[in-house]
């Protein structure tokens, strides 16, 4: 079985959710990797190579089109990327059978076009916080029908990895983006609020954070218990020098299968989180973690669990545990299998991607913004620091000088 994955790139989350089901799939299964941009870290295209798998960068659109030729199944990696947009509206697709795995929950900004789940042959969510995303409610019955979800997010094996050291004095950790376009800012509050002495907090993802985020946390009462670590290549490591892993997120980020939170989770860390869609997905309340419904109950939790050594080890157990049986590459590559295998019995079909998300790079990223029947209002503080993850200045950064975008800002 021929499996042509059409991304924009193998960084991040996908990258690694692919390098990992790829150890898990069958030597049957071919797959190419085709990037719509070069490149900026190859680690993870890399590894899919070392697997077995061809990792190309399209040069062009006509390029794409004749790699889909010769698929089997397409598999598009789906997010709000500028690039991927224009795949899909320009690119003269062949008649195939195709799957789109989301790797954005949907449940907010940005949202999946209703027509892009009606037009794909299959449309896979990485987590099933996404079967409550109001994109549905836009898609016929059928649509709903071809459905799934798929995890993309595993835990670390822990064959081989550092045992995590019972201490003390329990440590606490942050390991994620640290930035509050995803990172929730009261998390320096929270650390504020603990009533111990002595307390260290490494924060794991940006060595010396600017703007909002420095502010708040020079702003903190007691800014000595914040130690900003950077970036790791080793979170296995980074994360076994902690007991408990706070992680409050903004309650309208676009995560999905949320891999900082299952890899510590897989380590016996014990998670405290804000109760967002994504994050109740993945933790069980009281049982393999806790989930807080502001950031004054986040600090009281923290505060119970830096007091309490058994409910620390009892759920950590059962968090380990949890991850060990639920978050896999094996699960997920045995749920692709099944997909695929249920698929390729199926007739190629014509998809009409442009009719389900415009023609132009305006409508492509409005498709994105809001749902039918609502009206688009222009974003406020879009800047040079945002010109990720599908933004209008990410757009704007992409398709420079088009016209069409210019009329969006006035």
């Amino acid at each position: 079985m021929n499996i042509l994955h059409i991304t924009p790139h193998l960084g991040g989350g996908v990258g690694k959710a692919h390098a990992a089901l790829r150890s898990a799939l069958p030597p049957e299964i071919e797959q190419t990797f085709a990037l719509l941009e070069a490149p900026r870290d190859r680690r993870y295209a890399d590894a899919l190579m070392r697997g077995g798998a061809r990792v190309v960068v399209a040069d062009s659109l006509d390029y794409v089109m004749r790699l889909a030729h010769k698929a089997d199944i397409v598999q598009f990696e789906y997010w709000n990327h500028p690039r991927l947009f224009e795949c899909l509206a320009r690119c003269p697709f062949p008649p195939m059978r195709s799957v789109f795995w989301s790797h954005v929950s949907g449940l907010g900004k940005p949202f999946i076009p209703p027509g892009l789940i009606e037009q794909a042959m299959r449309f896979v969510f990485t987590s099933d916080a996404s079967r409550a995303n109001p994109s549905l409610a836009h898609v016929s019955e059928e649509a709903r029908a071809r459905t799934a979800v798929v995890n993309s997010g595993f835990g670390f094996d822990a064959a081989g990895l550092p045992l995590r050291m019972r201490r003390a004095k329990p440590a606490i950790a942050y390991l994620g983006t640290v930035d509050f376009v995803k990172m929730h800012p009261g998390f320096f509050d929270a650390i504020d609020r603990l009533a111990g002495a002595d307390i260290r907090v490494p924060v794991w993802g940006a060595l010396e954070p600017s703007g909002e985020v420095a502010a708040r946390a020079r702003a903190m009462h007691h800014p000595e218990r914040i130690v900003f670590r950077g970036q790791t290549a080793e979170p296995a490591r980074a994360l076994s020098e902690a007991d408990i892993f706070f992680y409050p997120l903004q309650r309208d980020h676009y995560g999905t299968a949320e891999n900082a939170l299952i890899e510590a989770m897989s380590l016996g860390l014990v998670p405290v989180v804000l109760d967002n869609a994504a994050e109740r997905a993945i933790i069980r309340d009281g049982e393999t973690g806790f989930v807080a419904r502001s950031i004054e109950e986040a600090a009281s939790l923290l505060d119970m669990l830096l007091v309490s050594p058994p409910l620390r080890e009892r759920v950590a157990r059962a968090t380990a545990a949890h991850i060990a049986a639920t978050r896999t590459p094996k699960q997920s590559a045995q749920d692709f299998m099944i997909l695929w295998l249920g698929l390729i019995a199926k007739s190629p079909q014509a998809g009409d991607f442009a009719r389900a998300i415009g023609a132009s790079p305006a409508e492509w990223y409005q498709a994105t913004q809001h749902l039918p029947g609502t009206s688009w209002q222009p974003p406020r503080n879009d800047t040079a620091r945002q010109r990720s993850k599908g933004t209008l200045a990410h757009f704007e950064s992409v398709f420079t000088g088009d016209a069409s975008l210019a009329r969006l800002r006035g």
